[in-house]
């Protein structure tokens, strides 16, 4: 089977450019299954039930969320109500929602986890013991995959690797820039340490440039906007053997218009 995975989808243009894009992309790539990150599919930041509505009529089958997935209180009951959408698990379990999820895909089920770097990070418990036990949630499941939204490189390379085996795939998110580094670890799981964006090109991560460089300058708190640019979208699609539940092939994507 083929899932592919989409970097942190980014307010209207993002969601926009999904709309546009993916169902097409899932036709031409043979994608069974489709996970995107939507935690800042909301205008300027955070996720609403309507962008989460519209990621899903767009072709998204699941989202996972980040440090922002709690940014707007009106995604609180819909984290409770809905079963194709999850937040962090490494976060208080008095929180919305769940950190984990359970698809039935008929002759196989996929098991998603989603969680929160502990590095630059605030709230967040330890992703290492975290992961150890969300695994045990989804232990009847053969495909498993894990959304690590992280600040630190070394980090989500090292859960990578303390991953390696136990999942199918580990692909990281958060710092909205793709990375070059799409394999196959040693033990049998596809990784990536950053899927990239959804959104806007010219932008510094989702914003109208001119703000974070004034805000960098002066030190001074600004009101972020999201840049109006042209779109892309990006994310790595991998092919898993259903019976192994290994990766046995993956590869970075990138689509403009």
């Amino acid at each position: 089977m083929k899932i592919l995975a989409l970097g942190d989808v980014v307010g209207n243009g993002g969601c926009e450019k999904v709309r546009k894009l993916l169902p097409a992309i899932k036709r031409k790539e043979n994608i069974d299954f489709c996970i995107a990150n939507g935690e800042n599919s909301a205008v300027g930041n955070g996720i609403l039930p309507h962008s989460a509505e519209h990621l899903f009529s767009s072709g998204v089958d699941f989202i996972t969320g980040g440090n922002h997935t709690f940014r707007r209180n009106e995604i609180y009951s819909f984290l409770d109500e809905n079963d194709r959408i999850i937040r962090p698990y490494n976060i208080h379990p008095s929180s919305p929602g769940n950190g984990y999820g359970v698809v039935d895909m008929g002759r196989y089920r996929i098991g998603i986890v989603n969680l929160l770097g502990k590095s630059f990070m605030q709230g967040s418990e330890n992703p290492f013991d975290a992961l150890d036990s969300a695994l045990e949630k989804i232990k009847d499941c053969k495909i498993k995959i894990v959304d690590f939204h992280a600040e630190a490189t070394g980090e989500k390379k090292a859960l990578g690797f303390y991953a390696d085996g136990r999942v199918s795939a580990f692909f990281g998110t958060h710092t909205h820039v793709q990375t070059a580094d799409a394999q196959i670890l040693p033990k049998g799981t596809g990784y990536i340490t950053d899927l990239g964006m959804c959104g806007p090109e010219y932008s510094v991560l989702g914003v109208e440039p001119e703000i974070i460089i004034k805000a960098l300058k002066t030190g001074l708190p600004q009101r972020f906007i999201n840049a109006d640019s042209p779109c892309s979208i990006e994310g790595c699609i991998f092919e898993i053997d259903e019976k192994s539940g290994r990766t046995i092939s993956v590869k970075n994507f990138v689509a403009g218009e």
